[in-house]
């Protein structure tokens, strides 16, 4: 299956962007991997890419801290706070992206929801961001190669850890 017929980005509306993938997972698999280091460092970021740090305090006001490298060493912080958990249905965090330009430090918000039917999981975050500028910005930074490739490898995870993943 091509990329481009498992992964949706849309903007909805001028400050959001909306991504689905559904994965051939079930539903808590997905959000562990989302949501459990020892998973997390095996997918997150584009190939070539790796979560040097990746700490994870999953409870309503705690925080997530990630640092991906990339293959030349440049080096990008995130980290934000848990606003909601509802395991292994719905979370929503903050997000602060440090080293990227086009988030220029600002904060989003993003809810990431977990629907499983007949043992495939979709998964879709919203992102809402504190202008369209800042949004256009993501968009235009190569979020969609780097979401894709990232998903690609979360896809191999799951398949890795309890059968096949789309």
């Amino acid at each position: 299956m091509s990329l481009a017929d498992t992964l949706s980005i849309i903007t909805p509306t001028e400050r959001e962007i909306v991504i689905t993938r559904t994965f051939d997972a079930p539903r808590q698999r997905v959000f562990d991997a989302w949501t459990k280091p020892e998973l997390l460092r095996r997918w997150f970021g584009p190939r070539g890419h790796v979560l040097v740090v990746c700490e994870v305090d999953l409870r309503v006001g705690g925080t997530w801290r990630y640092v991906l490298r990339g293959p030349g060493g440049s080096e990008m912080l995130l980290h934000g706070v848990f606003r909601e958990i509802v395991a292994p249905v719905r979370l929503v965090s903050t997000e602060h992206n440090v080293d990227c330009d086009a988030a220029d430090g600002a904060e989003t918000v993003i809810t990431t929801t977990f629907v499983e039917h007949a043992g495939r999981t979709t998964m879709t975050g919203q992102i809402s961001y504190p202008s369209a500028d800042i949004r256009d910005a993501v968009l235009r930074s190569g979020m969609r190669r780097g979401v894709g490739e990232a998903y690609d490898r979360l896809a191999e995870v799951l398949a890795a850890t309890g059968g096949p993943a789309a």
